[in-house]
């Protein structure tokens, strides 16, 4: 594709300025901003390159991928959101919520396309769900909400277990409500009470499980949360030595050793980044663009886990997962 193409292809969207790119290559570039390693994420880069030739855009051949990994370090997502910037590429594709908001103090003229857990209201991304406004745009999981869900999977798994912990960052911007929604749907399910716990480091995590074993919880649900989500394996690991049935919303969890996964589809999410990507590239503008949300949802179960931790899944559950790892 040419520059004189390319440049006519995005004519449309004056909305939002143009001119901090009037100098980039002929071949436009997507800046792809990640708080993960290349390795861990490498199975959902390519979702996100398959959804990007489904709207016409081959890696090579028409489109560029400048990739940023922070390799789970946070601190350095903004000194390379700066330098994408710098790059002056066509989009930036900014994968969590701290990818995002570093995107955003970045620039205010280059579109960014975010893929986020937490409310992109609440995190000052966007004015609104359904006509964001500004240069960015994206797919929210929105997973607050799963919580009941995810309360009633583990006690169908683990239906012997009658003292369950909740596991809570009391950081998280909704953190109370998303103790209510636990300690309704214990009440629902007939439990006689939901042991709440609290972490927001590491070591508070470490805390967590030795209070769990204090208070005789048998069953552990870990709340939806940005740190958690850096904290799969830890979580995972713990579950495991402490012979306890967890579930938790990534599917990262249930391939790390945890017991169940239970939440939206991230390869489709990342195809959903890459196809508002397309749209943007073909002219369309970030602030007409919805934030979406997950229309599909998948569950995991490790039978190794449940075999190690000494449960006994019974085949009619296993059977209604997406995925069951052995």
């Amino acid at each position: 594709m040419r520059r004189r193409e390319f440049v006519t292809l995005l004519g449309g969207a004056a909305a939002w300025p143009l001119a901090a790119r009037a100098q980039q290559a002929a071949m436009p570039v997507i800046g792809f901003l990640d708080p993960k390693s290349a390795s861990a994420s490498a199975h959902y880069v390519s979702a996100f390159r398959q959804g990007l030739k489904e709207g016409g855009y081959v890696e090579g051949q028409n489109i560029a991928i400048e990739f940023r990994w922070a390799e789970g370090r946070n601190d350095q997502l903004r000194a390379m959101a700066a330098d994408l910037a710098r790059r002056q590429v066509a989009v930036i594709a900014a994968i969590s919520p701290n990818a995002a908001v570093a995107a955003k103090s970045a620039t205010t003229t280059i579109p960014i396309v975010f893929q986020s857990g937490s409310d992109p209201v609440e995190l000052g991304l966007v004015t609104s769900l359904n006509r964001p406004g500004g240069t960015i745009t994206g797919i929210s999981r929105l997973a607050t909400a799963l919580v009941p869900k995810l309360l009633e999977l583990l006690h169908e798994a683990a239906p012997d277990a009658d003292n369950i912990a909740f596991l809570m960052n009391p950081a998280s911007v909704n953190a109370e409500a998303k103790t209510r929604e636990a300690q309704a749907a214990a009440h629902s399910l007939g439990l006689k009470q939901l042991v709440i716990l609290t972490a927001g480091t590491a070591t508070e995590v470490d805390s967590a499980f030795t209070a769990m074993t204090e208070r005789r919880a048998n069953a552990l649900l870990i709340g939806q949360d940005i740190f958690f989500n850096n904290q799969v394996e830890q979580l995972a690991a713990l579950a495991l030595r402490n012979k306890v049935p967890a579930i938790y919303s990534l599917r990262e969890f249930a391939a790390a050793g945890g017991l169940i996964s239970y939440g939206p589809d991230d390869i489709g999410q990342w195809r959903g980044v890459a196809t508002y990507a397309n749209r943007i590239l073909h002219g369309e503008k970030p602030s007409d663009l919805p934030i979406q949300a997950p229309t599909k949802y998948q569950m995991v179960i490790n039978l190794k886990a449940a075999k190690a931790i000494g449960l006994s899944v019974s085949p009619a559950f296993a059977s209604r997962a997406d995925e069951v790892i052995e």
